[in-house]
């Protein structure tokens, strides 16, 4: 059977899309590396990465990221009950985001310069008319993005993964080559490789695939009674925005307020975070999510907030240690991947910094990517955003009057501050509407989670500072082997303690992990 007919299970396809993102964080380190050793943290890389504010907010404005997420549930049951009318109901869709995103991105196009200073208002004139032409470059993508997500339902719904996982994948290959093969233009080069990647990668590539996955019929409509359901759903999302889907933009806007290379130091630092999220929460997310939806819809309650509660606390077990293993390692985890060319060793002590800082609420990241995908399979779009929008509103005051006193590490610490209050006031809406069930076990878990974590991390610290790495003279090997060896001694303590104290917390990963685990496990 073709790749992209195979129809996966959720184990399986929260492995195929840990898989993808892996190598998505992957290649967009590669791609971050690149960036770092041509351009370091300078006025040219904060303008190139100042360049996404405007599009990612238009993308989040017309809930582009959610696209998939609000229309599986309505597809699903429209082919239920006629798929003939499915059809015409995801065709009327389409139309109508094709329409509304090709005049936005036009009229964003046309007022870019004014848009640039919105976008980063601590840049000077000629910086920001750099970011106007980034801006025009990049602007169009937004259409490809969009288009490519309806398409990524039909695949998502027929719960075929396996091209979902590959449109990162090329997406990131285009901008790598763009920016090598045009890289005598400065950060240009990255962004016409962003408008390819998104052609090719986010929309060519899903069109194709769920064209041959059979019986797909595109009739342009702008009528259909299916629309009233969609736009309750969607127009939430499109009006109220959330601190997570935001976060990157204020920390790039207020980042601009902080001195040269501030957006440059934020961004690297947010891009090392984010992997252990990508690869944990991301997958385990966007994998449970058609499960969670098809038990809502068959109104099994229980297996759902089951199911649901199975998912935060597996999330939970692995990103805790991990991320604190990471906050040890965040400086030489720096140095190892960016700190050449252009890139010094000052670059790599800020954005070690706030990486610490950032990785502090990685649970948090977790925590909310499969509680809100939880409300989505609902159909309820509207209490995520509502609660977002107004945790945006308190965290802005916050981000400006830490940037001014604190400057890069306020707004490090403003975003941290911002994703664990959503948490919070997610989790307390959940708890009113559905009760405590589903989070059963999940703060002591998570206690003990950190308490072990701690404990692992005591000797891990203390045997990265031994003399034996400093004293070796390539900081490169250094930081290679100082990560390496505290990684075995935080693993090998955790995983003793955890064997012991908390087996039915690591049992579901050790017990596929080979002799030694299950002697852990004994």
């Amino acid at each position: 059977m073709a790749f992209w007919r195979s129809r996966q299970q959720m184990g399986a396809a929260a492995l195929i899309m840990g898989v993808s993102i892996f190598l998505s964080r992957f290649m967009g380190l590669i791609r971050d590396k690149l960036i770092s050793y041509l351009f370091g943290a300078t006025r040219e890389s904060d303008v190139y990465f100042a360049a996404f504010v405007i599009p990612d907010f238009i993308n989040y404005l017309l809930a582009g990221a959610y696209f998939s997420i609000t229309l599986i549930p309505l597809l699903a049951a429209a082919f239920e009950r006629d798929r003939e009318d499915g059809w015409r109901f995801f065709s009327t869709v389409l139309t109508w985001i094709a329409l509304v995103i090709s005049l936005v991105t036009a009229v964003a196009m046309l007022f870019a310069p004014q848009l640039a200073r919105l976008a980063a208002p601590g840049l000077p004139p000629e910086a920001l008319e750099r970011l106007a032409y980034f801006l025009r470059i990049v602007l169009p993508a937004q259409v490809c993005f969009l288009l490519g997500s309806c398409f990524t339902a039909i695949l998502y719904l027929q719960k075929q993964f396996f091209v979902p996982a590959l449109v990162p994948l090329v997406y990131n290959f285009f901008i790598i080559a763009g920016g090598i093969l045009m890289r005598s233009r400065g950060m240009e080069g990255f962004c016409w490789g962003v408008l390819a990647g998104a052609f090719a990668g986010n929309l060519f590539l899903p069109w194709l695939a769920a064209r041959r996955t059979g019986g797909m019929k595109l009739r342009p409509a702008l009528v259909h009674p299916g629309m009233k359901p969609f736009l309750r759903m969607a127009l939430p999302l499109m009006i109220g925005q959330s601190i997570v889907v935001l976060d990157e933009q204020l920390v790039r806007i207020f980042g601009s307020l902080a001195g040269i290379g501030a957006i440059s130091w934020l961004n690297y630092a947010r891009r090392i975070m984010l992997v252990p999220v990508g690869v944990v929460a991301q997958a385990a997310g966007v994998a449970s999510y058609p499960f969670l939806a098809e038990l809502h819809a068959k109104d099994e309650l229980p297996r759902f907030c089951a199911t649901l509660n199975t998912a935060l606390q597996n999330t939970m077990t692995l990103l805790v240690p991990l991320t604190a293993w990471m906050m040890i390692v965040a400086e030489p985890t720096i140095r190892l991947i960016f700190q050449q060319g252009h890139f010094t060793a000052q670059d790599t002590v800020h954005t070690a910094r706030l990486l610490q800082i950032m990785l502090a609420v990685v649970f948090c990241w977790g925590y909310q990517q499969i509680l809100g995908r939880a409300f989505y399979a609902t159909r309820d779009t509207l209490t995520p955003a509502l609660l977002g929008t107004l945790t945006t509103l308190v965290s802005i005051p916050v981000f400006y009057f830490l940037t001014e006193s604190l400057g890069a590490t306020g707004v490090a610490v403003a975003s941290a501050a911002g994703i664990f209050l959503y948490s919070a006031v997610l989790s307390w809406s959940w708890r009113r509407r559905f009760g405590s069930a589903t989070f059963t076990g999940l703060l002591p878990g998570l206690l003990k989670l950190a308490a072990l974590s701690l404990a692992a991390a005591v000797p891990a610290f203390i045997l990265g500072r031994l003399d034996i790495f400093r004293s070796l003279e390539h900081p490169y090997l250094s930081a290679f082997c100082l990560i390496g060896a505290s990684g075995l001694c935080f693993g090998a303590v955790f995983l003793g303690l955890a064997g012991r104290l908390i087996p039915a917390l690591v049992q579901p990963y050790l017990k596929h992990a080979g002799p030694l685990a299950r002697l852990l496990l004994r």
